[in-house]
């Protein structure tokens, strides 16, 4: 049985169809204003795409947000963007692509089956003039990224020593690179430019300057470095004045400065950390373990050979020796 309500419907329509509107066919119909549709959020404004990453990670207001500029990705219609979270000495880079609408985000990485997994890390580290061990053109290449105050530091510095070029002395070769943590380490950005100025000014005697500085850093303080330092060199004799005069320069901050920034750009926020042809490991590493890694890394290579020290990563002044 019908409603009453669909019974006078039906009625209504045929009824409806008799009557003449009042209205001229030909008057427009009125039209109510419209109200300007609001913008939509999109990851490519800095605000909203911090707000957002904050809310997803669940990170406090104390965890202080950089957001960077978009870069190309290399995959279609995905744009880069790296977001630095940092609270006092701890620090952290998250990768997000972003839809060329700004619409969507993925966490995550971009790898290129063609390629090596790690060769956006490889083509970021700059060897060029930074201190050295082991054969150029090897097929394992270490690059440690090392803070002169840290404790932890200083085991794996000397780990690496007493271990790597003795069982590797072809197949490995080991950059160092500073990364001093100076919201925790008063004295770390200091050894680091000072390792630069012996650098300068004798290549070979860096290394005992890095022995030097891990084996006293218990004793080291910002007060008292300034004179240890000259007492160090005058033992391996070098230019105290001349170590002196570079370190109050400050000319070798850049380079220090230069590091820190290469290593936050591949996402390293700790020390110590070793990239091993590309490969962040962070933390310490035992021996065993690391030999492991470089026995893996070794094999893979003698298939692949897209990694390892190609010789043009490393740039040498020429000398008519020929060496």
């Amino acid at each position: 049985m019908r409603s009453t309500v669909a019974m006078l419907l039906a009625l209504c329509v045929p009824l409806a169809a008799q009557i003449t509107p009042a209205v001229p066919t030909t008057a427009a119909p009125k039209q109510s204003a419209s109200k300007p549709s609001a913008a939509k959020p999109s990851a490519f404004d800095k605000v909203t795409l911090e707000q957002y990453v904050r809310h997803l990670m669940l990170l406090p207001p104390q965890v202080t947000i950089e957001v960077g500029d978009p870069k190309p990705s290399g995959v279609a219609g995905l744009k880069e963007v790296k977001i630095i979270g940092s609270m006092g000495a701890r620090s952290q880079t998250l990768t997000f692509f972003v839809s060329d609408d700004g619409k969507k985000i993925i966490q995550g990485s971009v790898y290129d089956v063609s390629q090596n997994p790690f060769k956006t890390n490889i083509d970021k580290l700059n060897t060029a003039f930074q201190p050295a061990l082991g054969t150029a053109g090897a097929p394992v290449v270490l690059v440690v990224f090392s803070d002169f105050q840290c404790p932890h530091c200083k085991d794996e510095a000397k780990m690496l020593r007493a271990n790597l070029i003795k069982n590797y002395p072809k197949e490995v070769r080991l950059y160092f690179k500073d990364f001093p943590i100076e919201q925790a380490h008063p004295w770390a950005k200091t050894a680091s430019m000072a390792g630069r100025c012996v650098y300068r000014q004798n290549m070979d005697a860096f290394w005992d300057f890095h022995d030097w500085a891990f084996d006293n850093q218990e004793t080291l303080t910002l007060d008292n470095f300034g004179g240890k330092l000259t007492e160090f060199a005058t033992s391996k004799k070098l230019d105290s004045l001349a170590l002196k005069a570079c370190l109050e320069s400050k000319v070798t901050a850049e380079i220090v400065e230069k590091n820190q920034a290469e290593g936050k750009d591949i996402g390293i926020s700790s020390t110590p950390t070793i990239v091993l042809n590309g490969r962040p490991l962070p933390g310490s590493i035992p021996w065993d373990k690391l030999q492991e890694l470089i026995q893996f890394e070794l094999d893979y290579q003698k298939v692949a050979k897209n990694a390892g020290d190609d010789c043009g990563c490393e740039v040498k002044l020429p000398s008519l020796l020929g060496k």
